[in-house]
């Protein structure tokens, strides 16, 4: 059965309470399409090249976790920019992308679908920040940790540590949140996973102790958009499908 555009974009704001964010991008309806949807596409990023999958799937709408519009941007619609939103506007695709709400959410969040995935277990938020902290399951170790990071997210993950070291507890955040790192040393936890890493994350590493695992921006925030799209395919009936581009970070 169809779907209202505004009945989505409605469903989903509230959904995902994006009026609790102050965020880097508008979160919502960030290009408007036709009124109703069938197909709807997930993705992580709204490249030119998930448009075109969403083209070739015959989709009324997209929906991502990295949209468009971001702070301190070129607002001017030339070059890439009106290359993707051109091809949008001409095929009457909706653009529908939420990034902090989707990081945070305690369902479909970013954050919590990774504990998911890999069986951690969830003791709170890492201070006052997007992060989460809890536990691994079972025994680990550096190793053991980064070959189970891979395996899971399909992803080179890059681990700085001693192989077999312990670790029993552990904060993680998604995307670009080494930045982090500062805090789960303060928190006192034996590792840290985000999806990039920066030169002074291995110092800070390698100083503290603290295992650090850069597990891929794009691996670590596909199970967001994943978890959310399948949630709307059962509440709307809607027809949904996740279009998964790898990238090497």
């Amino acid at each position: 059965m169809p779907v209202l555009r505004s009945e989505l974009n409605a469903y989903l704001n509230q959904l995902l309470q994006v009026g609790q964010f102050k965020d880097y991008c508008p979160n919502g309806l960030q290009v408007e399409g036709g009124p109703t949807i069938e197909r709807l596409v997930t993705g992580v990023t709204a490249s030119q090249r998930l448009i075109e999958e969403a083209i070739a799937h015959n989709a009324q709408a997209i929906l991502v976790h990295h949209g468009y519009f971001w702070k301190g941007e070129d607002p001017c619609l030339t070059g890439i920019k009106k290359s993707r939103i051109a091809t949008l506007l001409e095929h009457d695709i909706s653009l529908f992308a939420y990034h902090l709400p989707l990081d945070a959410h305690e369902r479909f969040g970013n954050n919590v679908q990774l504990a998911h995935s890999l069986g951690w277990t969830i003791a709170g938020k890492l201070g006052d920040t997007l992060a989460l902290h809890g536990s691994v399951e079972g025994t680990e170790t550096g190793g053991s940790l980064r070959r189970k990071l891979s395996d899971t997210l399909g992803f080179d993950v890059l681990h700085i540590g001693d192989e077999m070291d312990d670790i029993e507890t552990i904060a993680w955040c998604t995307g670009a949140a080494q930045g982090y790192l500062e805090q789960a040393i303060d928190a006192g936890v034996d590792a840290f996973v985000s999806g990039e890493i920066s030169e002074p994350t291995v110092h800070l590493a390698r100083e503290s102790g603290v295992h650090y695992f850069a597990a891929g921006h794009h691996a670590t925030e596909r199970g967001g958009v994943m978890a959310l799209g399948d949630h709307l395919a059962m509440q709307f009936d809607l027809e949904v499908q996740f279009i998964d581009l790898p990238i090497p970070v």
